[in-house]
């Protein structure tokens, strides 16, 4: 990883998650880049035309002197945390959120994204969502989402859950090695349910592959996924979990939402999600 995106709406939600970013950062020896997008109302353009125009030039205009405002807000923080020999650089566009983000991602050739979220509760979640679960759907870019509740202290607990599928082995050596800038200790989730068809062979193998590691395999018998994953991160103290996020088909996009998504909506700790 050699490149951070940051999306920064000026909230101090988004600011908390700032941390985050700066502290992987160094951790990786990444620089950071700061994005803030916004959007155009649509306006008939009928009648008035060069009054529309003032109006357009008027909000991009306010987002500059906003953004142009925040960036040494961002640089203070990055100074009060012993961390103000981090590259930054600062983007502004206007467009889509996600499309946007999606874009400078590609062009910027960013590893992460680390973004803020407030989330969501209950039927908000099923009914609207949040940007941040939407972000984690439709981005190709691996995400870090920090939920407002969670304040950088260190990261000496992490959670990876797998179902010992080969594609969650290159996710579990990815959270390794930025457990090892940590020193923290990766404690590996399996939720086996009554439909799960993992072998203990596997469960074996991967035991041995990782013996070296400061690696600690859990396997848990349960019925609801999310629900445990919930109670062993407080259990276990987890600082952040991370997950493979994997992708799915048009139909059950429509049917479900994917576990990285529903945890989103709900998390206490930070969530990194390795796309597939």
């Amino acid at each position: 990883m050699k490149k951070i995106l940051f999306p920064t709406d000026f909230s101090e939600t988004s600011r908390n998650a700032f941390i985050y970013a700066l502290r992987l950062a160094e951790n990786i020896g990444a620089e950071v880049v700061t994005l803030h997008v916004y959007d155009l109302p649509t306006l008939s353009l009928r009648g008035m035309p060069s009054s529309i125009k003032e109006i357009y030039d008027s909000i991009e205009l306010e987002n500059f002197e906003n953004y142009k405002d925040e960036i040494p807000y961002l640089r203070n923080i990055a100074e009060e945390n012993g961390l103000g020999h981090i590259k930054l650089s600062n983007i502004l566009k206007h467009g889509d959120f996600i499309w946007t983000l999606n874009h400078v991602a590609k062009d910027e050739d960013a590893d992460l994204i680390v973004m803020g979220t407030n989330g969501a509760r209950g039927l908000k979640e099923i009914l609207v969502g949040s940007v941040s679960g939407s972000v984690l759907v439709e981005s190709n870019t691996n995400v870090l989402i920090v939920p407002d509740e969670a304040k950088y202290e260190s990261l000496k607990n992490i959670a990876f859950t797998t179902r010992f599928r080969e594609k969650d082995y290159k996710g579990l050596k990815q959270i390794i090695k930025i457990a090892q800038g940590f020193d923290a200790h990766v404690h590996c989730l399996y939720v086996r349910t009554p439909s799960s068809d993992v072998n203990e062979e596997e469960i074996k193998k991967w035991q041995k592959k990782f013996k070296k590691e400061k690696v600690e395999f859990h396997i848990v018998e349960a019925s609801n996924v999310k629900e445990t994953i919930r109670i062993f991160n407080k259990l276990m103290k987890i600082d952040l979990m991370a997950i493979v996020s994997y992708k799915r088909s048009f139909f059950q996009e429509l049917l479900e939402q994917s576990l990285a998504q529903k945890l989103s909506y709900q998390a206490r700790v930070p969530i990194l999600t390795f796309k597939e």
